[in-house]
């Protein structure tokens, strides 16, 4: 087994490639039409293909927004320097919702950022 892709589906294609791409630095490995099922796929990743670990922004062309809910957590993000990954989000007019600080009963220096549709990221300090 090998962890391949997480898929979320996003309200506006474009705006949340910027932010994967822009934001957090992941190329956009693929962009896929699907005509018949009305829908785009495109994977985002720090790798170079589809076998590296992904995101999958799935765009259904009939919906614009979506209810989150209360099952999914967040997606976690690694990085040296959390006080300049949070810096870096801003300036590119992310939304950090937790400053960088220990984690509750515990050590492990982490932040959270939120994506355009309001997906939440972790960002965990690595070093």
């Amino acid at each position: 087994m090998k962890y391949l892709h997480t898929m979320i589906r996003v309200g506006d294609l474009e705006k949340s490639i910027r932010f994967y791409g822009e934001v957090l630095g992941m190329n956009l490995i693929s962009k896929d039409e699907y005509p018949d099922g009305k829908f785009t796929l495109a994977f985002m990743g720090y790798g170079k293909t589809k076998q590296d670990p992904c995101i999958e922004l799935t765009y259904n062309w009939d919906r614009d927004s979506y209810t989150l809910g209360d099952a999914f957590g967040h997606i976690a993000l690694g990085t040296e320097d959390i006080r300049a990954a949070c810096d870096r989000v801003r300036q590119l007019g992310g939304k950090v919702v937790r400053e960088p600080g220990p984690m509750k009963h515990g050590t492990t220096v982490i932040a959270f950022i939120e994506d355009p549709n309001g997906y939440k990221i972790e960002l965990i300090q690595t070093s």
